[in-house]
């Protein structure tokens, strides 16, 4: 289930807890929902796997079970770039699916994760058939072209302290990672490689965020306060960047 053989020889099917980790399950009609999960499988994968490689063929459409994935490409200049780090319950690569094209970015997991993948037949068997599938995956889409437009914006200020709130946000959005709640499980260091910064760096945006009554840091993740104030953060950059207004209304035209 991809293109690390280790992983793809690791895969089984779905516990039933894990099915009820699925957000697009609840969609189907019993039928198309018995088709999917004929279908679903799961790996283990250990931290530093990759899922998909950048011009290898798409196979599956992934989504996290649990766990910490990450998306990254490099530049012509070989340095990389991080484009967003993917929590329980996000599933992704449905525009890659949906064309059937080569990846053109890294997915690799931070830690141990459990992902699910649902084979490309099947993913596009869900199109031909489900109106339910199909409003998931335009909602799924529509959400993240606004994450990557914001994150181009915000790149372009190089702020540390905003690309933090920025991956934070992206993180906590409840539509593409409805597992993750009000808590999000991660480590500094774990943001500091999503973000590309140093974990000292990372700790003093944190510290930041935690005193503007955004965010708590507990043991073992952070917690989130105010979800609109950290959004606010992010809305209040792309408001204050040159021609950044402009960019967003065509890129949604």
């Amino acid at each position: 289930m991809s293109q690390d053989a280790s992983l793809h020889q690791r895969r089984r099917p779905p516990t039933a807890p894990e099915l009820s980790g699925i957000p697009w399950l609840a969609r189907l009609l019993p039928h198309e929902r018995e088709r999917a999960v004929a279908a679903l499988v799961v790996g283990e994968a250990r931290a530093g796997d990759y899922l998909c490689r950048v011009g290898r063929p798409v196979t599956y459409w992934f989504g996290v079970v649990e766990g910490l994935l990450k998306m990254s490409a490099e530049n012509a200049d070989g340095s990389l770039m991080t484009f967003t780090g993917v929590p329980p319950g996000g599933w992704f690569g449905e525009g890659t699916t949906l064309k059937r094209e080569p990846y053109r970015y890294n997915i690799q997991a931070l830690r141990k994760s459990v992902v699910a993948g649902l084979p490309t037949d099947t993913f596009h068997w869900l199109l031909d058939h489900s109106i339910g599938f199909n409003r998931f995956v335009m909602n799924q889409l529509n959400e993240r072209l606004g994450q990557f437009i914001a994150a181009r914006e915000i790149d372009r200020l190089n702020s540390p302290d905003l690309r933090v709130a920025r991956n934070l946000a992206a993180l906590f959005n409840p539509v593409l990672y409805p597992g993750v709640g009000e808590v999000l499980r991660i480590t500094q260091q774990e943001l500091a490689y999503l973000v590309g910064l140093s974990r000292q760096r990372v700790n003093e945006a944190l510290a930041t965020l935690e005193a503007q009554g955004a965010i708590r840091v507990e043991y073992g993740g952070l917690r989130v306060l105010n979800l609109q104030a950290l959004r606010a953060t992010t809305g209040a950059a792309r408001g204050g960047a040159a021609g950044s207004a402009p960019a967003a209304q065509a890129c949604s035209a």
